[in-house]
């Protein structure tokens, strides 16, 4: 099959994933910088989550672009993370107007560990697909971030028990690993284009 038809409906869910998200983003109730404080923790929910799906769609794209053809594992697990990804707006939505309470937090927390490993089933089923010399074994070797990333999430979500904040502060940390760009990804991208 034709891995185009799997890009382009995948990117077209992440951008409505955004859109939903940002639609959520309120202006504040007065024009001061008090109010503008007052939308604060919103913003910073929105980011958060907005850094997570541009994560996911560069991943994706790696992926994909590294990625010979497709098959009928490979389209149910890429909807199986899409909708986990899908479900972001309204695991942000519900940790940001709770205030940060603990079971919003833990939700969320669910809700990116689970993305994560729908992620990591994706990537395998391609590379089972393409077989273990391929691209895209090569390029993701061994995977030490997505390997390590649930268990910080399980950390994160542990935490959140003691403290909701703590939970989100660990989630924080896991999508700055993930802002630092995997080049080894990038130069088996920029070889087969070249190639």
């Amino acid at each position: 099959m034709n891995k185009n038809r799997l890009e382009a409906f995948s990117d077209g869910v992440l951008a409505i994933v955004i859109t939903i998200m940002v639609l959520e983003l309120r202006v504040p109730d007065e024009p001061t910088w008090h109010g503008l404080l007052g939308v604060l923790p919103t913003f910073l929910s929105y980011l958060l989550s907005f850094g997570y799906v541009g994560i996911y769609w560069n991943n994706h794209h790696h992926l994909i672009q590294l990625a010979d053809r497709v098959n009928g594992r490979i389209l149910w697990a890429n909807l199986h993370l899409l909708f986990w990804i899908s479900l972001f707006p309204f695991t942000t939505r519900w940790m940001d107007e709770s205030g940060f309470l603990q079971v919003p937090v833990l939700v969320y927390g669910l809700n990116l560990l689970c993305a994560a490993i729908a992620f990591y089933v994706l990537q395998q089923s391609l590379i089972r697909q393409q077989g273990r010399d391929g691209a895209l074994a090569q390029a993701v070797g061994k995977d030490w971030k997505g390997k390590a990333s649930p268990f910080i999430y399980l950390s994160g979500i542990a935490l959140s028990f003691l403290h909701p904040l703590l939970g989100v502060a660990v989630y924080t940390v896991v999508a700055l690993i993930w802002l630092v760009p995997d080049r080894r990804l990038e130069h088996f991208v920029t070889q087969l284009h070249q190639g």
